[in-house]
């Protein structure tokens, strides 16, 4: 029981530690603007992925939203942590992780809120098979503010 345990608390300091490396990179991942009036809720604009699960650079605006999976291949079942920065979001502004289906965006029960130094961190456990397209969304009554998209592969 003992040993179970240990090995619990590795697998948690690990993940926090992994998680405050994420954080304390900077801004390495992208940027998302703000969508425009015409926008109707899609995709980011690039589209444009790196094979590391951070989505590509698309144009900044005034506010935007970073993201980052932590694992960009797991099992069904397992968790994935999702990192990132927030511009031009207040401390504590609602942050939902949304997923991609059937061409209409739903969200997850994965939630978080901007944390002091504009960064947040949630966890989702992913159980269908396949491609997951995600992003992390903001609604407040300013606007809504979209992440750029990135995939993790559902095995």
């Amino acid at each position: 029981m003992t040993s179970v345990l240990r090995h619990r608390y590795g697998r948690v300091l690990g993940s926090g530690i992994l998680c405050a490396a994420l954080l304390s990179g900077g801004t390495a991942g992208a940027f998302a603007a703000s969508p425009s009036p015409t926008d109707n809720g899609s995709a980011s604009p690039t589209g444009d992925k790196s094979p590391t699960g951070t989505a590509s650079p698309s144009p900044t605006g005034k506010t935007s939203i970073t993201v980052t999976a932590g694992k960009s291949s797991v099992k069904a079942g397992d968790m994935v942590t999702f990192t990132g920065r927030t511009k031009g979001l207040k401390v504590g502004s609602p942050l939902v992780l949304q997923h991609e289906k059937n061409g209409k965006w739903t969200a997850l029960k994965a939630t978080a809120k901007v944390k002091t130094g504009n960064s947040y961190a949630l966890a989702a456990k992913l159980n269908t098979k396949g491609d997951e397209h995600l992003r992390v969304a903001s609604v407040t009554k300013e606007g809504k503010v979209f992440s750029p998209t990135v995939t993790v592969k559902v095995n």
